[in-house]
């Protein structure tokens, strides 16, 4: 009996289309923030510590660029606290608050005899 394992390289893999999209849209609005505070590239890529070459691909959407990277581009233009509400679910939040008890009631002492 033969295991094949398959290793996927980070040229090989391709996120599901709607990722690539969303991705794409966010290289879109972290460009159009850019533009907005007049910045030039190699301002936000010294102040993020990478090259204009990889903040060019950030701007494009580039999925191969790591997470870690969009987050400094993001503290660069002082965008990084809209990064915790990327994963906000208003649906969960409002399920799990169905999921709440109506009342506590308070726990009655024990006498201990």
């Amino acid at each position: 009996m033969s295991i094949y394992v398959t290793v996927m390289t980070s040229s090989a893999y391709k996120p599901a289309l709607s990722a690539r999209h969303a991705i794409r849209q966010i290289g879109a609005n972290l460009k159009r923030a850019r533009l907005r505070r007049k910045l030039p590239m190699e301002v936000v890529a010294d102040r993020a510590r990478i090259t204009r070459q990889t903040l060019a691909k950030v701007e494009r959407g580039d999925t191969s660029v790591s997470i870690g990277i969009y987050a400094t581009v993001m503290h660069a233009l002082g965008l990084i606290d809209k990064l915790g509400d990327v994963a906000n679910d208003p649906m969960a939040s409002m399920l799990e608050d169905e999921a709440l008890p109506k009342r506590i009631r308070a726990r009655k002492k024990v006498s201990e005899s």
